[in-house]
């Protein structure tokens, strides 16, 4: 007969209990995940980042008469061509540049721009533009559906941060999972662990012998791993973001057979005081991205990694009167990787043919998707996306 302890022991095991097979069981994924399966990071620039002066259009006249306080000085912006650079703070995604290992599409967005937070980005995770369509199953999480079935046990995806999985992992039949940090995986294994050694039931002790004997070796692995030093070609930033892509290739080391991994950067809505705020965030974006690739090149693993990042929307084309920018329309994204045909995809939008004040779409992001599902993730994109969006060459 099962006690109320036993009960309360089991129950705490359930719920547990799935999340150290998915990221550690590597005898689950060592004869079933292929080391050639190709991988997307993708990285969220929350709150609308200023495309335009992330990729400056130094050499047009126009950029000075609508940034009067904002504007970057020709001298100090990172040129990639005769006409546009990098804002000074992303030196780390200059190197990337001209390492051959960045792509930036320029002037991204939708038709019919809208510029909420909350509406613009649900177009973005559900790559529909109505809003009956928004329905919580997102671009990645019927990627995952449409996928080849697997049979490893890992995860579609994993979203490393505090807050929900966002739409674009979620599925109708995806699995996604979510990890704040190292500190709470440890804790997950160190509270399976407990409850194992005080498990008093021989039916339980068997079910956790199915359920997660496989996976303790790995565990302590990944405890050890994280408490010793990694050997990286470039240390981290001590940033946020630098510590979430960090333990992304942690993870990616331990091949565990995700495919997907996606994680935010918050603070970009600059509507005063942009100017400190906004270099600080596009430093610590470019190098934690430059860190992460980096690492994975030392370990072997980067050409199967492609990273992408993108911002809900960009910032209006003249600044305001509290030395900011109000919400925009189309904005850069960002491609890395050594798999990625690097340099300037398209044309700088016009500053002078505008729309409302905005910047024009040149790309739909839908285009950029297609790309990825099609090319890299191997998925039907008409399919995934209800239609055909011209694919762009983005990768190598």
């Amino acid at each position: 007969m099962t006690t109320r302890r036993q009960f309360l022991q089991q129950s705490a095991l359930v719920s547990l209990a799935p999340l150290v097979p998915a990221f550690l069981s590597q005898s689950l994924t060592a004869a079933d995940a292929k080391p050639d399966d190709r991988v997307l990071v993708v990285i969220q620039l929350d709150g609308g980042n200023d495309g335009l002066n992330t990729v400056v259009p130094f050499a047009d006249e126009n950029y000075a008469r609508f940034r009067r306080d904002l504007r970057i000085k020709s001298e100090e912006v990172l040129k990639l061509d005769a006409a546009v650079g990098l804002h000074p703070a992303m030196k780390s995604a200059a190197d990337l540049f001209q390492d051959g290992r960045l792509a930036i599409v320029q002037g991204v967005g939708y038709p019919n721009p809208n510029r909420s937070h909350f509406e613009s980005m649900a177009i973005w995770h559900h790559a529909r533009l109505a809003t009956g369509d928004h329905d919580g199953n997102g671009w990645l999480g019927r990627a995952a559906e449409l996928s080849q079935p697997r049979k490893t046990s890992a995860p579609d995806s994993i979203y490393i941060g505090a807050d929900a999985v966002p739409v674009a992992l979620r599925g109708r039949r995806a699995s996604p999972v979510s990890l704040q940090n190292e500190a709470d995986l440890k804790l997950a294994v160190a509270d399976i662990a407990a409850i194992r050694e005080q498990a008093e039931s021989p039916d339980l002790a068997a079910f956790v012998q199915r359920s997660v004997a496989q996976s303790f070796d790995a565990a302590r692995q990944f405890r050890e791993s994280t408490e010793a030093k990694h050997s990286t070609s470039d240390d981290y930033p001590s940033t946020k973001l630098a510590e979430k892509l960090q333990l992304v290739s942690k993870l990616l080391k331990l091949g565990g057979g995700t495919r997907i991994y996606y994680v935010s950067q918050s603070g970009y809505d600059t509507h005063a005081a942009q100017t400190f705020q906004h270099a600080q965030l596009l430093r610590e974006f470019a190098g934690g991205l430059k860190a992460f690739l980096n690492d994975l090149k030392a370990a072997k693993l980067d050409e199967r990694v492609v990273v992408l990042a993108f911002s809900e929307f960009g910032r209006r084309v003249e600044e305001n009167g509290s030395a900011g920018t109000d919400h925009g329309a189309a904005g850069p994204v960002f491609l890395a990787g050594p798999s990625v045909r690097s340099g300037l995809i398209g044309q700088h939008p016009s500053l002078t043919d505008l729309d409302q004040g905005d910047l024009k779409m040149a790309i739909d992001f839908r285009q950029v998707y297609a790309t990825l599902l099609e090319q890299w993730l191997g998925v039907d994109a008409p399919q995934l996306l209800k239609g055909e969006f011209p694919q762009l060459n983005l990768l190598g």
